[in-house]
């Protein structure tokens, strides 16, 4: 596939399937197009002459288009899709619905679909596609009652029917766009291609975006990653909760679900993520044409103390801080403002402030350079004109060049001044938080644009004996391992206690010899997942309770699964638990975004506290870095109330490792080391369970 331009620009728009009928999607598509589009429409209809004006041809060959439309029954798309391929046309938008949203036939289908696009190197939208739209050429190639107006956001949507509410609303609200795009089943193009393409669009200057799924995970992140240095993405994403997750046998697999992937991989893509269709467009309108601030602090100057009360509110609940001014700001407030205002930040300049003493305060404010950000906040009174109020703001955001939010509090006194601000580039809103809010999406670009992205390392491993090791499954009933696999860790230099698996008293005792000091015994099965739970492990055992002890887990695993598959017993060399902190790095292989990396605390509290962060792999050390920063119990590892610091450094490599040994391997779907403890002098994997795909090895 090529460039999507001609997608968004083509001269010479064919519609398979046009058609004058009332009602008929074919009709709505012409009428669409005839409306405003600056090119050439050509109907194709083998039954028509003409269609609304325009001369109808019978073959799609005769059109000489450079993008079709295609709005026939799906039996008839296929061959339709066919012949353009055949006549040359490498744009093509598939309204038809019938695919594979509604399985079975409608599966395959849409599988032929994506191959005939294949082999005609297309640019596909769809099937089951609402259109798309370019106001730049007036082009709206949709089914849609409403156009968008033009602007600077471009617009992509799996829903047609939330684009068309959305487009309702923007058109009331003023808001423009660039281009829209309904993604329908996104058989071939997908969110990738528009993100990179309208990541190199001059004229787009936010991308914004309702999604339920991302097809490709991985190369969203990395697309995504490049675009936001120069283009804010801000996305809305459906299916928060986990009730359509698949039963999972590790603890990674039962506390990672699809949210927890979108949530991790939406920010290493540098992707700003909406709670609601209103935080999605005061963010878009914010970023489209406001200054990005240089720190996070905010000054709010206001003529009422309440909401000025409820913009401090909402700052605390921000990435923002309330600025603290400088002490010759400070005493220029003092100077301005009269005895009962407040000079300290929220500037309180009292119910009485006209429009002279708001640009007066806002002006001191934004001189500061502690200020990175303000909001004007007012209250309508007879003294204050808001229009006058919103062009000295406009003045001001220009003469200091930061970003600046308004909040003209009111309703239809509002609208005027409304406008001035909105011409300007600075949206009104009514609630305090709203605006905030704004402003943190910006202070939250500005974040992403000063992120590095290191690639991730390459250890040397032994990949040939990690695979040897993991082809074991293939022997195998089922398909986990467990400590058995333990040469995995040792193949991919992750460090572990001396320890061996045997399968008689006299080959443990042997064992144990070997090992200075007591040790740690347990059940080896793939079927007995919790083995603390039924005296499958005993700690502290002595050489001489080796024999005894064997003797008795093996007889407590026989009676608590009596079909159990027992490979042995392994003998383990006992981990520092005394000046250690038992820990978790985890995977689960997400549908979309592929190995979910998981860390956190381990031991028997990972799955009662929770207490997690997440990164798709493969992870670069500063990611990995970031994972042992962001978990509450963090000061563990660095030496709470009074304890010595845990090796963080051999976390981070071991997170790094895992990665890699995931990512080397897509038939690992599932992978604990857990506890792996974390001493002041260095990290152990104590214990590991892994499921993997046969069928993938």
């Amino acid at each position: 596939m090529g460039t999507l331009t001609e997608l968004f620009a083509p001269e010479r728009i064919a519609v398979i399937g046009a058609t004058a009928r009332e009602g008929s999607i074919g009709r709505a598509v012409m009428s669409n197009l005839k409306s405003d589009y600056n090119g050439e429409i050509v109907p194709v209809n083998p039954n028509y002459e003409e269609v609304m004006g325009f001369s109808c041809v019978g073959e799609i060959g005769e059109a000489a288009a450079d993008m079709a439309v295609i709005v026939v029954p799906p039996k008839i798309a296929l061959p339709a899709v066919e012949q353009a391929g055949e006549a040359g046309i490498k744009s093509v938008v598939v309204i038809t619905a019938g695919f594979g949203e509604t399985g079975g036939d409608g599966a395959s289908r849409e599988q032929e679909l994506k191959e005939i696009a294949a082999d005609y190197e297309m640019n596909l939208v769809g099937p089951n596609s609402l259109g798309i739209m370019s106001t730049s050429n007036g082009m709206n190639a949709t089914f849609g009652p409403e156009n968008a107006i033009p602007g600077e956001l471009s617009f992509m949507s799996q829903s047609g029917a939330f684009i068309t509410a959305v487009l309702d609303w923007a058109n009331d609200e003023g808001v423009g766009f660039k281009d829209v795009a309904s993604l329908g089943n996104k058989a071939v193009l997908d969110e990738t291609d528009f993100v990179e393409h309208w990541g190199q669009d001059d004229e787009t200057d936010v991308i914004i975006g309702y999604l339920e799924g991302i097809s490709k995970g991985r190369d969203f992140i990395d697309t995504a990653r490049e675009v936001t240095q120069d283009t804010p993405i801000v996305l809305v994403k459906s299916g928060r909760t986990d009730a359509g997750a698949q039963a999972a046998s590790s603890h990674t697999g039962t506390i990672a679900g699809s949210e927890q992937a979108y949530e991790a991989g939406l920010d290493q893509a540098g992707v700003l993520r909406a709670e609601s269709v209103q935080d999605l467009f005061d963010a878009a309108q914010m970023l489209a044409n406001q200054p990005v601030p240089e720190n996070n602090d905010v000054a709010v100057i206001t003529n009422a103390g309440g909401p000025g009360v409820m913009s401090t509110d909402a700052v605390g609940d921000s990435g923002l801080e309330m600025a603290t001014f400088d002490q010759e700001t400070l005493d220029e407030f003092a100077e301005q403002l009269p005895p009962e205002g407040n000079i300290y930040n929220p500037v309180d300049i009292v119910g009485d402030a006209d429009v002279e003493r708001f640009r007066d305060a806002l002006d001191i404010a934004l001189a500061d350079d502690n200020v990175g950000s303000a909001m004007v906040l007012s209250c309508p009174t007879a003294v204050l004109d808001y229009e006058q109020l919103a062009a000295e703001t406009v003045k001001m955001r220009e003469k200091h060049g930061k970003p600046v939010a308004a909040c003209f509090m009111g309703g239809e006194s509002v609208d005027a001044s409304a406008e001035i601000l909105s011409d300007a580039g600075i949206p009104n809103y009514f609630d305090p938080s709203r605006a905030i809010g704004a402003l943190d999406s910006l202070w939250e670009y500005r974040q992403i644009q000063r992120r590095s992205y290191d690639e991730p390392a390459e250890f040397d491993v032994d990949r040939e004996a990690a695979r040897e090791i993991l082809e074991r499954v293939e022997e195998r009933e089922d398909n986990r391992l467990g400590v058995e696999a333990m040469g995995l860790l040792e193949a991919y230099g992750i460090p572990m206690p001396e320890s061996d698996i045997v399968e008689s008293p006299d080959a443990a005792l042997e064992v144990a010899k070997r090992i200075d000091g007591d040790v740690v015994m347990k059940i080896v099965s793939p079927d007995i997942l919790h083995k603390s739970d039924i005296g499958g492990v005993k700690v502290g055992v002595s050489n001489d309770e080796i024999e005894d002890a064997f003797e008795d887990i093996v007889t407590r695993a026989r009676n608590y699964q009596p079909d159990a598959n027992l490979l042995g017993v392994q003998i383990q060399e006992m981990a520092d638990l005394d000046s250690g902190t038992e820990t978790i790095v985890g995977m689960n292989r997400d549908p979309q975004f592929g190995p979910l990396m998981m860390f956190g605390l381990g031991g028997i509290f990972v799955e009662v506290l929770e207490d997690t962060t997440f990164r798709v792999a493969p992870v670069s050390e500063a990611e990995a870095r970031e994972m042992t920063e962001e978990i509450k119990t963090a000061p563990l590892l660095r030496g709470a109330r009074g304890r010595d610091p845990a090796d963080i450094e051999g976390i981070i490599e071991t997170i790094q490792r895992l990665s890699q040994l995931v990512a080397d391997f897509p038939a690992i779907m599932e992978f604990d080391i857990n506890p792996l403890v974390a001493t002041p002098d260095g990290v152990d994997a104590v214990d590991i369970r892994l499921t993997v795909d046969p069928e993938k090895l």
